[in-house]
């Protein structure tokens, strides 16, 4: 019944939980991520809000491309006996991998408005803080937040 409530039942409400998740977590790991990889500064925080709109825009399509590949991940990892939380948390992990692998890449270049390549080392790096920072962001602030809508929503529609 968790599984029912928590979660999107149509394209609507899919929509409005990957617009919630989305907004949060790019408001807050885009200006995050900034400052410390370039310093704690108005300036530099100035420079990712400019940004935002072209960074929540790849995150929707990433989302988008990766979502039924996580889940068919979190299906061979997860038992039908597991619980609600365990089968989200595989499954965010799996969308905050796949989606930092790119982000990591892609991100400098909207920043930074040209196309480079880091050395691996600096990728790996990048590539561990940031994982942390947006599982931390997803699984305890966004994906929170938009289930906690949906449940809402959920018991309003079903309580009628």
């Amino acid at each position: 019944m968790e599984f029912y409530m928590k979660l999107p039942r149509n394209k609507r409400e899919f929509a409005l939980f990957l617009l919630i998740v989305s907004l949060i977590s790019v408001n807050l790991i885009a200006p995050l991520i900034s400052c410390l990889t370039q310093g704690f500064s108005l300036e530099t925080y100035q420079h990712t809000l400019t940004l935002l709109p072209r960074i929540w825009l790849i995150i929707v399509i990433l989302v988008l491309l990766t979502h039924s590949l996580a889940e068919k991940l979190m299906n061979r990892f997860t038992a039908e006996t597991d619980s609600f939380n365990a089968k989200i948390t595989i499954t965010i992990l799996f969308n905050v991998c796949m989606i930092a692998i790119v982000m990591i890449l892609v991100g400098p270049w909207i920043g930074s408005d040209h196309v480079y390549w880091m050395g691996l080392s600096a990728y790996i790096a990048s590539l561990a803080r940031n994982m942390t920072i947006v599982f931390l962001v997803e699984a305890v602030i966004a994906q929170p937040v938009a289930r906690a809508v949906l449940y809402r929503i959920h018991r309003s529609v079903d309580s009628k």
